[in-house]
């Protein structure tokens, strides 16, 4: 072989290279807007959740009051009627009250933990697409 082949071969390599490269290159930008489309998508349905949990919380605020107001009035009546003294009767219809307050609260934080607003799929393929990555440029 002589210098001339060589140089030929070399540069055909290098194109060979920089046209694998280039390739790779354009995969990555379709893989990451693919990602971006999927975190777009999945960001939306996650808002979606907590506004529509968000809305149940404040419809069940608005709701509850004047329906716990009644319920607690007529249990403290109840408990009059049967020989309680008002007192006794108010205080247990205010830890009823306490009782309901606190459960309330507690489902609607749970449907608002940020676990469960995270795009899951999102991180799972980014995960994914990290590991082809790392293989494409191996």
């Amino acid at each position: 072989m002589n210098i001339k082949d060589d140089v030929s071969t070399a540069r055909n390599d290098i194109q060979e290279m920089s046209g694998l490269l280039g390739d790779a290159l354009s995969q990555f930008a379709k893989l990451f807007q693919n990602e971006v489309d999927l975190a777009k998508a999945e960001l939306s349905e996650k808002i979606r959740t907590a506004s529509i949990a968000a809305g149940l919380l404040i419809g069940g605020a608005i709701l509850v009051i004047p329906a716990l107001t009644m319920a607690l009035l007529a249990l403290s009546a109840a408990l009059m009627a049967a020989g309680w003294s008002p007192a006794m009767s108010q205080l247990i219809a205010a830890i009823v009250a306490a009782v309901i307050a606190g459960l309330l609260i507690a489902i609607g934080l749970r449907r608002l933990q940020a676990r469960k607003l995270l795009p899951q799929e999102t991180i799972r393929q980014f995960e994914k697409d990290k590991d082809a990555v790392k293989e494409m440029v191996r």
